[in-house]
């Protein structure tokens, strides 16, 4: 059964008052042309779960945002994302702040069905006192207390691989796969943009299939948009654009983000705003950063 749909076919799933994850890491292969088609939505009051970047910014941005649930939000080479930290500081969102480690549990309690894992994260430090929802429990074993992290249940996940084939087999061969099939499995709907949609057969091939990370029956939909992860990188593909990253980041000072969602994204197609960033060649010939 073809899973292939549509950026706008796809996004259209999303409802108002959702949670939405959205995998990647900061400005690493995040699926931004779908943010982007979330942008040009009317949809609005959503949670959202993610180890943050510019995502989470343009949707805080935009007033699509009630809370986040999150372990950072960043650019990496520019350490405080601007929009975000412009929602957060002025109150007009909820937030939940852990640690990274509290989040990845929080996935995996909810792709196992569980309603929380005991954890040590998190105890002799303020993430328990500023989030006041975080329940401390006594082991029946001994005489230890443990953190009780809740499952983080998603309606829906966003992400961007690689490669995928219209049944919804999707690939990702960067050297670090995030959270992604974390963020798979804890949501009731996933839709995975990607680079290249390749022939099933393609997985059969030596090799490919160990960089299969979930289940075709976890995704339930394919959007192939070359590009796709622009700004951010897509190892080993391209790398993310730190020009315009410096001018996405500019613009919170400079015009605000209206200026920047005029420039780049409204009323656009993706293929548009490809051409308004330098065209699909120019993002694939990005240096990969070096660390």
């Amino acid at each position: 059964m073809s899973k292939l749909q549509t950026a706008a076919q796809a996004i259209a799933r999303i409802e108002d008052g959702m949670t939405i994850g959205i995998g990647g890491w900061g400005p690493r292969r995040k699926p931004m042309a779908l943010v982007r088609e979330l942008l040009r939505s009317d949809v609005k009051d959503l949670t959202v779960v993610a180890y943050g970047g510019a995502d989470v910014g343009m949707l805080c941005a935009s007033g699509k945002v009630k809370k986040v649930v999150f372990a950072f939000v960043s650019l990496d080479f520019i350490p405080l994302e601007p929009y975000f930290r412009q929602a957060r500081q002025s109150g007009v969102i909820e937030t939940m702040e852990i640690d990274e480690g509290m989040m990845l549990l929080g996935l995996r309690a909810a792709a196992w069905r569980i309603p929380y894992i005991p954890t040590s994260l998190g105890l002799g430090t303020d993430v328990v006192k500023v989030n006041p929802g975080l329940k401390v429990i006594d082991s029946p074993y001994d005489d230890k207390e443990w953190v009780a992290m809740p499952a983080l249940k998603l309606d829906v996940a966003l992400i961007h691989a690689d490669r995928a084939d219209e049944r919804g087999v999707c690939q990702i061969k960067g050297p670090d796969l995030y959270m992604d099939d974390w963020f798979a499995r804890a949501a009731e709907t996933t839709i995975v943009s990607c680079d290249e949609l390749v022939a099933t057969e393609t997985f059969a091939q030596g090799d490919e299939a160990r960089s299969v990370h979930w289940e075709r029956s976890q995704t339930q939909s394919v959007v192939h948009v070359p590009g796709g992860a622009h700004p951010t990188s897509c190892t080993p593909l391209y790398g993310f654009d730190v020009a315009h990253f410096k001018a996405y980041n500019a613009s919170a000072k400079d015009g605000g983000f209206e200026g920047y969602f005029n420039q780049f994204i409204a009323g656009k197609t993706e293929e548009e705003y490809q051409q308004a960033v330098g065209g699909l060649d120019a993002i694939r010939q990005l240096s990969l950063p070096v660390y």
